[in-house]
């Protein structure tokens, strides 16, 4: 079951809905070959999307991939831009039919479901998001986010996941992800797995945040303690 899942490169439509009912964030939840219980989350924003597995219990991160998705009619159709377990597929597409209801995707070819963890709300950052500059000594280094080197950050109404890549070299940098909270410009994440340091599972980060001008403005500390102040912009 967890290698079915972790090469499937998810891709969903609804039948006779249209495509705002595919957003927010679904899981599965499986079991590896020598028993541990593992949790598979997918979440969807406007174009693009992620999937992950990682350990229930430690939060040990499994495999992450996603990219973009467009749909036609009950197919939608995926281009791959980040894979864990296969970089070879990076820059690749795959197609796949799917039913959708309010509470369960399904895909059909696999008889795999997924269960709705939320339909993108409450949400106030959620989306795809680039990191587009960094203010260091009070002054702002933008970076540039059309190349193919990219951090891109997805929510949906409760949940969030970073990832580093690059779509030449099919490299991939890191990952991390789990719950998050917007209230009276706090933004905080909950950790669940983090792929470079399985320790960090559990900890939670607390940053200012603000959005000016359509940009997330990010201000904190991160998870070894440092001193961030960062720019996203939202991803078209």
């Amino acid at each position: 079951m967890k290698k079915l899942i972790v090469t499937l490169i998810c891709s969903f439509i609804s039948l006779g809905m249209n495509a705002q009912s595919v957003l927010g964030a679904w899981e599965n939840h499986s079991t590896s070959d020598n028993g541990d219980q593992l949790r598979n989350v997918v979440i969807f924003a406007n174009g693009y999307q992620v999937l992950t597995t990682y350990d229930v219990t430690t939060g040990k991160f499994i495999h992450t991939n996603g990219g973009t998705w467009a749909l036609e009619g009950d197919i939608m159709t995926e281009k791959i831009e980040f894979n864990t377990e296969n970089p070879e597929l990076v820059g690749s597409e795959a197609s796949f039919k799917v039913i959708v209801t309010d509470s369960i995707i399904e895909i059909v070819d696999k008889g795999l479901k997924f269960k709705r963890i939320d339909k993108g709300e409450p949400g106030e950052l959620q989306g795809a998001w680039l990191m587009s500059g960094r203010v260091i000594d009070g002054k702002t280094q933008s970076r540039d986010t059309s190349g193919p080197r990219k951090t891109m950050k997805i929510l949906s109404g409760t949940r969030f996941q970073w990832i580093a890549y690059n779509t030449e070299t099919k490299q991939f940098m890191g990952t991390g992800g789990g719950t998050y909270t917007t209230i009276d410009g706090e933004y905080t994440e909950n950790i669940e797995f983090f792929s470079r340091d399985d320790s960090k599972a559990g900890l939670s980060l607390k940053f200012n945040y603000e959005l000016i001008d359509g940009n997330w403005n990010h201000k904190g500390l991160s998870s070894k303690g440092d001193p961030i102040n960062e720019i996203w912009s939202v991803r078209d």
